[in-house]
């Protein structure tokens, strides 16, 4: 083997967040091949031993209709993982623990650590955290976009019939509910993700846990400010706390935000079609647009707009993360099956490219299996 395929082998390659594929529902997301992007055979064929598949619900109405709808979804997604890891022929486990994960390692297998993902799916029913734990949820995460009874999100959401988006901050943070869901996570020996979280509801996350966190998906507001990443002062209390920050390969998190000619093309883009000029991240409220081609259309005009992004934008973020924090704080997660997946990283198969990237960066074996792996396990080990 060369250096790479032996250094890539050897590590513990997980990807900390990636999204379930129902079989027969169709997503604008999947691979070319019409398949998830983080598939048995993709994932064995990049030495993926692990990967943390979210049960998680889009924005709905906060009524008892719209959880309803939420549970339904939630559960499809859970079922789909179950037939997953029940089917011989993927060769997968769904793990628990940590212990369990580097022992489907060590048998030849791929392991399946199930997050959650959007406190819609429970409401105000914070009972409802612990059939999820009993499932096998590990990773807990309280918003997507939209706020929700938990917690504001770094994405408020936006109504086509008003015109108007939500506040940015409707609890200020977290609400009451939602400091005593992440009472009930910490209890339960689950990993608090802070992922989507507003700023201010992810500080409070910092300052109220009494384990350490995680940041599933998220990049460096630093080196490209939307509000789906993260400040220095986040970064800091994630790691303060012993945590890890996952970053992503995701365009609309790596984009050059200091590019006037750009952000003028993004807003005339999004105006073209009707779509706010405020946004959280370019590509916002795209599932607006009237018909599939409209959408499609829409996004690839906002990728040509920001250009092509690689492996190496995602390594700068690694770097900044290792320089202002350390190398115990920062891991990799994908948000495949939901915008992820750029140049040289578009599904998991392609996992070794970024091996090969962080050694050119001059990253050590040890250093690297740290990265990918290690230091989520770690985290995982914490909470247990």
């Amino acid at each position: 083997m060369t250096d790479v395929e032996a250094i890539h082998t050897a590590a513990m390659v997980i990807d900390a967040h990636a999204d379930i594929e129902v079989p027969g529902r169709e997503s604008p997301y999947v691979g070319v091949d019409g398949r998830s992007r983080v598939a048995p055979d993709k994932l064995a064929a990049g030495d993926v031993d692990a990967v943390v598949l979210s049960v998680a619900a889009g924005p709905g109405p906060r009524t008892e209709k719209g959880q309803q709808s939420a549970r339904r979804v939630a559960d499809r997604k859970l079922n789909a993982v179950m037939d997953l890891v029940g089917d011989s022929a993927n060769e997968m486990v769904l793990a628990t623990t940590a212990d369990e994960v580097v022992a489907a390692k060590d048998q030849g297998l791929r392991a399946v650590v199930l997050g959650f993902q959007n406190t819609q799916i429970i409401g105000t029913d914070i009972d409802a955290l612990d059939s999820f734990y009993e499932a096998g949820c590990r990773v807990f995460a309280l918003t997507h976009i939209g706020h929700n009874d938990c917690a504001d999100s770094s994405r408020p959401m936006y109504f086509a019939a008003t015109a108007k988006h939500e506040p940015d901050d409707e609890h200020g943070g977290l609400s009451p509910v939602g400091r005593d869901a992440i009472r009930r996570i910490n209890d339960l020996g689950g990993l608090v993700d802070v992922s989507q979280l507003s700023m201010n509801a992810a500080l409070q996350v910092l300052e109220f846990a009494d384990a350490p966190v995680i940041a599933s998906h998220s990049n460096v507001r630093a080196l490209c400010d939307v509000s789906r990443n993260l400040s220095d002062a986040e970064l800091d209390g994630i790691a303060a706390g012993g945590g890890v920050v996952h970053v992503a390969p995701f365009l609309g998190y790596l984009y050059d935000t200091t590019n006037e000619a750009l952000l003028a093309g993004i807003v005339e883009a999004r105006r073209e079609v009707g779509l706010p000029e405020k946004y959280q991240y370019p590509f916002e409220l795209y599932w607006e647009l009237e018909g599939s081609d409209a959408q499609v259309q829409f996004r690839d005009r906002i990728r040509r707009i920001l250009g092509k992004a690689s492996v190496e934008n995602v390594i700068d973020h690694v770097d900044y993360i290792v320089a202002m924090l350390g190398i115990e704080h920062v891991g990799i997660g994908t948000d495949f099956n939901h915008g992820g997946g750029i140049k040289g990283f578009l599904e998991a198969d392609e996992a070794p490219n970024v091996t090969a990237a962080l050694m050119a960066r001059g990253y050590s074996a040890e250093n690297i299996d740290l990265i990918w792996g290690q230091n989520f396990l770690r985290a995982l080990r914490s909470v247990e």
